[in-house]
């Protein structure tokens, strides 16, 4: 397959500035519309339920990993590259983070810590597969359904293991703006990793993708957490919304551009803004 025709099946975004800052409302709105889904509509006690009741985290996963299948089935089977497709399983993936999230550090009983290394080790197997598969996991080279499968796992995996990251510092002295300011200044770090570095792109890019889920989530409780706790509480559904309507604007805005197959041996994984 030459370069011309890879360009053309690429239904991946370009990995540029506009990129990342919808990918962080992404994740705050997965954060909000998680909770808003599993503990306000399903009720905070239903949600914490344990093997003997319901559990709302269970239910609100069930949910939005319905979305999420029908929307990955559909990113496949397209020919090209929708920004609208895209950022909805984007969505999709980021709210069943939250929830699943929520279940394997509260329903489980092995807590934030228990939790994150959890699924971690669920990240490191799954890029381990997709590497061992197909020989990249550069997002460069997600032109076939099977590079496809394995980039959305992938991408839901990060978002759940970005999830119980910033749960667990923000649950710390730190608060939730405290926890935003340290995942802030990682992603800044690796940006400068990026341009002043000959650091591996395709690792950058992994990490600066975990580390947006962190600062979503932290900014996500900041917003609609009580202010006994340290939020702003504002109504889930709002916050939702308002950020949703955010994300739309973005995307009519932000020039939407797929992502360029690779042309070279080691290909970039990310492009500058």
């Amino acid at each position: 397959m030459d370069s011309v025709e890879r360009d053309a099946l690429s239904k991946v975004p370009a990995i540029t500035l506009g990129f990342w800052v919808i990918k962080i409302l992404a994740t705050t709105f997965g954060e909000t519309a998680g909770d808003a889904v599993s503990m306000s509509w399903l009720g905070e006690t239903t949600a914490q339920a344990g093997h003997s009741g319901i559990n709302g985290y269970l239910v609100g996963t069930a949910i939005f990993a319905a979305a999420l299948a029908l929307l990955v089935a559909a990113q496949i089977r397209a020919r090209q590259f929708h920004p609208y497709l895209y950022w909805s399983t984007i969505v999709a993936s980021t709210t069943v983070g939250t929830t699943m999230a929520d279940f394997a550090t509260r329903s489980m009983g092995i807590g934030y810590p228990g939790g994150s290394i959890l699924l971690l080790a669920l990240v490191l197997g799954s890029l381990a597969a997709w590497y061992r598969a197909l020989g990249s996991v550069n997002v460069a080279d997600v032109h076939e359904p099977r590079s496809e499968v394995f980039y959305w796992i992938t991408i839901t995996f990060s978002q759940t293991l970005g999830t119980a990251l910033g749960d667990w510092v923000a649950d710390g002295s730190l608060g939730y703006l405290g926890a935003a300011a340290i995942f802030g200044a990682l992603l800044a770090i690796i940006a400068l990793c990026y341009w002043k570095t000959a650091i591996d792109r395709v690792i950058l890019f992994w990490a600066a993708f975990i580390l947006t889920r962190p600062l979503g989530a932290t900014v996500g409780d900041f917003l609609d957490k009580p202010i006994a706790k340290g939020g702003l509480e504002f109504s889930r559904t709002t916050a939702s919304a308002v950020l949703i309507g955010t994300i739309i604007l973005l995307i009519l805005l932000v020039p939407q551009r797929a992502h360029k197959g690779a042309t070279s041996a080691q290909p970039k994984a990310t492009e500058p803004a």
